[in-house]
């Protein structure tokens, strides 16, 4: 019996421990980020993909910090944990493994953009190069 309590308690403190890293990661669609980043004074914007990609195009004001870098957590870590963070990929996976990274290093307020640059662009907002 108290063996079996045991693992029932284990099984939901992982399962609150789970659910308390992804709620510090909100995604928004290119709408919401334009209305909300473009309008906050310390919001920081990050372009998680290569610098070749970034180059290219991105969003004004975003900087860059690949997350398939090796030193990307030693980058982040000059970002303010306690300022909203927002990223963005091309299509949204490599925000989403980044916002799990942020999380996990205590970044309070995460913002992932849905659909990454693709949309924003398919929305019809511009990018600079």
């Amino acid at each position: 019996m108290k063996k079996s309590l045991l693992i029932i308690f284990v099984a939901l403190l992982a399962l609150y421990s789970c659910q308390q890293k992804s709620s510090a990661v909100t995604k928004m669609t290119p709408t919401e980020v334009n209305n909300s980043f473009y309008t906050s004074e310390d919001a920081q914007l990050i372009d998680v993909r290569t610098s070749q990609e970034f180059t290219v195009s991105h969003l004004k004001d975003a900087q860059n910090i690949c997350v398939t870098n090796d030193d990307f957590e030693e980058k982040v870590k000059n970002l303010d944990k306690n300022k909203p963070v927002y990223l963005y990929c091309k299509k949204g996976g490599r925000s989403a493994k980044a916002a799990e990274i942020l999380a996990d290093m205590g970044f309070k307020e995460i913002y992932d953009l849905q659909g990454g640059i693709t949309n924003w662009e398919e929305s019809g907002f511009e990018t600079e190069n």
